[in-house]
């Protein structure tokens, strides 16, 4: 039984090549490729500054000592990585999630906008596809224009937006969900609209063989096709619902949320300000498509799917 055991055992090769077919060791590649690319490009970037202050200066410089201080500026052009992550130690971890120089009060701020928005994007998307597929006339007029209205730039409407709504009384939340509702539903609308069409016609023909009227046509074939449409709406849509939030955020000079952020390092030269406020960003969408990813998991095993 040992023998067995042993034979069993993956020996070391064995192991590298669970690992390499596996994702920690690809991951692991890009990322130290990504860093090595983002290091020497930060010595590349800031060089010709710290060039400049040495030749007025008259400071005999070595390359080992541009590196250094490349790495170490207090605003350089493109912050290295380990300033960024001080930079996010001392915003995240060592501040009050209630202080308003904490990245995750900020975060929390545009995380309401966007879930609010997303929400309204969701369901006008739903509800839009639903009368596409059912009626010929929206099929044919409605359709171009929502093709349409994605070909306007959302840094053109955004100001108008946010203008609009404030002389009628909406501020706050609700400007930057309406920004977020513009660029979420669409998405849901187009891939909504190609699930509730993908059943086979043989299908179509069985249920209309079984006398099934529309309403039960839609609730037990058109819907339940439908979801791994719907579900890869959602994952796109919520990660532009947070775009839409932080541009939401940019005309309105903002004094809580992740543009806000962006907008204040902008003005002082607050690059590593910046970059962190955009390293939290890109993983707050990751962690909202995860979100959208685990309940999508838990509906399709519901509804019967293969895991």
């Amino acid at each position: 039984m040992t023998t067995d055991v042993a034979a069993t055992a993956p020996t070391g090769s064995g192991l590298w090549r669970i690992l390499v077919q596996g994702r920690a060791v690809p991951l692991a590649v890009v990322i130290a490729a990504i860093a090595v690319i983002w290091y020497a490009g930060a010595v590349y970037m800031n060089a010709p500054r710290l060039t400049d202050g040495y030749e007025r200066n008259k400071v005999e410089w070595t390359f080992g000592q541009l590196v250094d201080d490349a790495w170490s500026m207090e605003r350089p052009i493109l912050p290295a990585p380990h300033q960024i992550v001080a930079e996010l130690d001392k915003s995240v971890l060592q501040r009050k999630v209630t202080s308003k120089r904490s990245l995750v009060f900020h975060a929390w701020v545009t995380l309401s906008s966007t879930l609010l928005g997303f929400a309204m994007g969701a369901v006008l998307g739903i509800v839009l596809a639903v009368g596409i597929v059912h009626v010929r006339t929206l099929d044919r007029s409605l359709l171009p224009w929502i093709i349409a209205s994605q070909t306007i730039p959302i840094l053109a409407i955004a100001p108008m937006i946010i203008v609009v709504l404030g002389n009628v009384g909406f501020t706050g939340l609700v400007p930057k969900a309406i920004i977020s509702t513009y660029l979420c539903f669409f998405p849901v609308a187009i891939g909504m609209v190609k699930g509730l069409r993908s059943p086979d016609p043989l299908q179509m023909d069985l249920m209309r063989t079984y006398s099934a009227s529309s309403a039960q046509v839609f609730w037990k074939l058109r819907w339940p096709a439908s979801a791994p449409f719907l579900f890869a709406s959602l994952k796109v849509a919520i990660a532009i619902s947070l775009v839409g939030a932080i541009v939401g955020e940019l005309p309105t000079g903002a004094q809580a949320g992740i543009g806000a952020r962006l907008l204040v390092g902008s003005y002082y030269g607050q690059t590593i300000q910046i970059w962190a406020a955009l390293i939290v960003a890109a993983l707050l969408a990751g962690l909202l498509v995860a979100a959208v990813g685990l309940i999508e998991r838990m509906v399709l095993r519901q509804m019967g799917a293969r895991p």
